[in-house]
């Protein structure tokens, strides 16, 4: 039908369900790869707590509150760990705003950068531990976890850029909040969108957590790493030719 401008709109069609983490009529594509990323740091969050000194690499709240902990000389928390990780995220999270301020007008590239990059850390983290072996000591840890901090300050970062709602790979507390929060509005779209967040976190927690105990911790890093190489290829696959999702909003 002829719009304002006397030019002609296609009719809209009905979006299906996988069609709004596929071919988001706003993000593309983003959406299900950000969900692998969300399965993926359930992966590393599982990984640093269970076998790196009871840390976190992602949830930096988590991770300050452990720092608490350590200070209050709780068992069982390693307050090297919990400032090593800290130091990581922060040292990660100025390299992805080095890496927004190039390619941050464009998502894709954005994101497929970044998470190669994050690729190549968690991989270098993954061969250390295998090298060391299953009795490796807490410096061999600490190197893990300065490697893992590293890249999920420079994933923390990206994401805040590409800015896909409810999608923030790391943190689930505004998710979970905006599940209860919002059910009055009959969205179930956007609640659909929250709890597959949930799930996909909660998914890499229990899979991270199963390899750690009944395989081996790099088995669970060299699993995050394939869903982070996944994650690359399909970035810059649909970042070939020129798409409305791309552009980031200013």
């Amino acid at each position: 039908m002829p719009s304002r401008a006397g030019q002609t709109t296609a009719p809209s069609t009905p979006r299906s369900l996988a069609g709004d983490y596929i071919a988001d009529p706003a993000h593309g594509p983003l959406p299900v790869l950000l969900l692998l990323l969300t399965v993926t740091t359930g992966i590393i969050d599982a990984v640093s707590i269970l076998s790196l000194g009871r840390v976190f690499v992602a949830n930096m709240t988590g991770n300050i509150v452990f720092i608490g902990f350590a200070l209050a000389h709780a068992p069982g928390f390693s307050l090297v760990a919990s400032l090593v990780a800290l130091a990581g995220f922060l040292v990660g999270a100025g390299i992805g705003g080095l890496a927004v301020g190039r390619f941050g007008r464009h998502r894709g590239l954005l994101l497929r950068n970044v998470v190669a990059a994050q690729l190549v850390l968690l991989l270098a983290a993954a061969l250390t531990l295998a090298i060391a072996g299953p009795a490796f000591g807490p410096a061999v840890g600490d190197v893990a976890v300065a490697l893992a901090g590293t890249a999920l300050g420079m994933q923390n970062a990206a994401v805040r850029r590409i800015a896909v709602p409810d999608l923030t790979t790391t943190v689930l507390t505004l998710t979970l909040t905006g599940i209860a929060a919002d059910l009055r509005n009959h969205k179930p779209r956007v609640v659909l969108r929250r709890v597959l967040s949930v799930l996909a976190m909660l998914l890499g927690a229990l899979g991270g957590a199963l390899l750690v105990r009944n395989v081996s911790v790099p088995a669970a890093l060299f699993s995050a790493s394939a869903l982070l190489a996944l994650v690359t290829l399909g970035a810059g696959w649909a970042s070939r030719h020129d798409a409305h999702w791309q552009p980031a909003e200013r």
